[in-house]
């Protein structure tokens, strides 16, 4: 990755703005030490048969869980129970696999038909990440549902892909999973104990084809870190994730409190722990799945190796009976975890449509060819202008009154707009952005201003000034029967 493609510059409003690192507004995530977890054989969670000290640091762990997740939505684990050498060993195979070459990376590219592997064309919101990644299940195999469409129950089963080199690599990952797994549990038990519920009401999701997988991060050095984001910012789908990041950092949370971003410092050993959308249905809002986001920098490549804790595809997720009442109604319709996983697997390889163009290679038409039309091409162009004018076509534009009949019996309408004084002008705006629906707008404005129109060209907002006109969707018309898309509307 070098200069920055226009595919991964963000808007305007969701480029980083660094802050001095002594800044007032750094504010850390709570860090929660697990050594008050006592293990046994089975490696779980007591509740019973413990000291009245055990009790106690138990009811304190569960306290302090709690009250993560509520007020933050994420936090940091120490002493955690994943041997370090461990954490070691699959950093050290992650960085041996990003730095192969690309056409060694690609012979495990995921695609259409398996969703697992390496990929360099992650999006969030639209815009390209500045990072390649790779997936794999921590089920070697699994079972998904096969479409997004509500009535289709058949599926298909999704099987990890995995590099030959570095040799060691799928060991390692497999072995880190089952580890990091049994963490997820834990921290799983901890947070149905903080909600009321048993330790392990929530098991039983995880069982008969789970869909969790583990991704590997990789964020090389950016040229233009003020324009880019390794990942947007984006909410998690699934009901955890555990997080490892090396001493770079770069994770970024949208703390509850403000609404400000803030840094997240690594912590040599710990995990980094998000609350995601499963949870939140789980506990009717109770907890929330928190906006996150990656910022990147110019000197220095980033590792990190995230843990989504995903259920298997038949679960119904919705909130927890237990936690209704009249006073707390349920605040979402349950919804298939299956389907789910389905639709934005969909939507992740939905480039032609997302694009309206994409590359083909492989294509089979004669390089001989190509080059003796390119030849072809070049001496045309070296013709005297007077020559080539001679086969010159006839530009015919549209009659003027081609439109006229559209409005005939017309429903445009004059809209007055009154916008008072307002105390907080850098909170509020009197229209939120937008694109009219119509095929004009004419508008006439006072000496004050306030409307801004986002420029094509690099997405600025200017502010313009006299009769303002602007094409709406009409005239843009999706159907390129009318205006063969010269014309767009914008924001």
């Amino acid at each position: 990755m070098g200069e920055v493609d226009p595919a991964f510059i963000q808007a305007i409003d969701r480029r980083p703005n660094p802050k001095p690192k002594n800044s007032s507004l750094v504010d850390e995530i709570p860090t929660i030490d697990l050594s008050a977890l006592r293990t046994g054989p089975e490696d779980d969670i007591r509740e019973t048969g413990s000291s009245p000290s055990d009790v106690s640091g138990h009811a304190k762990l569960v306290s302090e869980i709690g009250h993560a997740c509520k007020n933050w939505g994420f936090f940091q684990v120490v002493n955690h129970g994943v041997p370090l050498e461990l954490g070691r060993k699959i950093e050290d195979v992650a960085k041996k696999f990003f730095e192969l070459p690309g056409e060694e990376k690609r012979k495990v590219k995921r695609d259409m038909v398996n969703a697992l592997g390496y990929h360099d064309g992650e999006h969030t919101k639209n815009v390209r990440d500045w990072k390649e990644v790779f997936d794999f299940l921590v089920e070697d195999q699994t079972a998904v549902a096969a479409s997004h469409e509500p009535g289709d129950e058949e599926l298909r089963v999704l099987t990890n892909q995995w590099p030959q080199y570095p040799p060691e690599f799928r060991e390692v990952c497999q072995e880190y999973a089952r580890a990091v797994e049994k963490l997820a549990y834990k921290l799983l038990g901890l947070i149905a104990l903080s909600l009321g519920q048993p330790k392990n009401r929530f098991d039983d999701y995880f069982k008969d084809h789970q869909t969790s997988l583990v991704r590997l991060n990789h964020y090389p050095p950016c040229p233009s870190p003020h324009l880019a984001l390794g990942v947007g910012p984006h909410k998690d789908a699934g009901a955890l994730t555990v997080l490892a990041q090396d001493d770079v950092g770069g994770l970024e949370v949208r703390r509850k409190s403000d609404g400000e971003w803030s840094p997240v410092t690594p912590t040599p050993n710990a995990y980094i722990i998000n609350v995601g959308d499963i949870v939140q249905v789980w506990s009717n809002d109770k907890y929330e799945s928190v906006e996150h986001r990656v910022v990147v920098n110019s000197e220095k490549e980033r590792f990190s190796i995230p843990f989504f804790f995903f259920p298997a595809h038949h679960v119904m997720v919705k909130p927890l009976e237990e936690l209704l009442s009249d006073g707390n109604p349920a605040k979402y319709r349950e919804y298939n975890w299956g389907k789910f996983y389905a639709t934005r697997n969909r939507s992740d390889f939905k480039k032609q449509e997302d694009w309206g163009f994409f590359q083909v290679i492989n294509h089979r038409v004669l390089l001989e060819k190509r080059q003796r039309i390119e030849a072809a091409a070049r001496k045309f162009f070296a013709l005297p202008l007077e020559e080539k004018r001679k086969i010159r076509r006839d530009e015919k534009s549209l009659p003027e009154n081609r439109f006229n009949s559209y409005f005939e019996d017309r429903t445009s309408f004059i809209r007055l707009n009154h916008y008072p004084p307002c105390p907080s002008p850098q909170l509020a705006i009197g229209v939120g952005r937008h694109k009219d629906s119509g095929a004009l707008t004419v508008l006439s404005q006072d000496d004050v201003g306030g409307l801004e129109v986002k420029r094509k060209t690099d997405g600025e907002w200017i502010t313009p000034n006299a009769y303002i006109i602007n094409v709406g969707d009409i005239l843009q018309d999706p159907h390129p029967s009318n205006t063969n898309q010269n014309l767009k509307a914008t924001f």
